[in-house]
């Protein structure tokens, strides 16, 4: 009776919400309205860096996996190649990363990290983990990590519709 009771109680709490703004009943408004309260609490937390969330994501990629391609990078933050390729040249002018070509193909350039970059992503950590805490802090400690479940299962779910998937394991 108490799962009946809950869920009932979820409903009532979603049909309230729902009649004070009809956006609410739409997901990716929703989805977009985060987004925007994520990145504002992430600008907030790290201004001193001067780092955009891409390209904080893309900088803890290399760092945790190292060296890769451009193309391998793109499949692992799931952005577009010309995305990916912006971010890249901003930030080797800053000189937080570096490019140079393969030894095995020519064609290819290895991107990775230099040790401003290294140092610059583990500075940049605390900062990003109070606005990744901030985003979700409003939420009872009981519903934090329910709800990134969801979002991972969203995110897995619906991997194989996007022009870019994420590369998952």
């Amino acid at each position: 009776m108490a799962i009946t009771g809950k869920k009932i109680n979820i409903k009532a709490q979603l049909q309230e919400a729902q009649e004070r703004s009809v956006l609410f009943s739409r997901p990716g408004f929703l989805i977009r309205r985060l987004h925007q309260l994520h990145s504002a609490l992430f600008l907030e937390e790290t201004r001193e860096f001067n780092v955009t969330p891409v390209q904080y994501s893309l900088m803890t990629t290399l760092a945790e996996l190292g060296e890769m391609t451009q193309n391998a990078l793109t499949l692992e933050i799931g952005l577009e190649r010309t995305s990916v390729a912006e971010v890249i040249l901003r930030l080797q002018a800053r000189e937080l990363l570096e490019r140079k070509q393969s030894t095995e193909d020519a064609r290819v350039r290895l991107i990775s990290l230099t040790r401003k970059g290294k140092n610059l992503v583990a500075k940049m950590r605390p900062a990003v983990q109070r606005a990744h805490d901030r985003t979700i802090s409003r939420l009872p400690k009981d519903e934090q990590e329910q709800f990134l479940l969801q979002m991972i299962r969203l995110v897995e779910a619906n991997n194989d519709i996007m022009g870019v998937p994420f590369r998952l394991p």
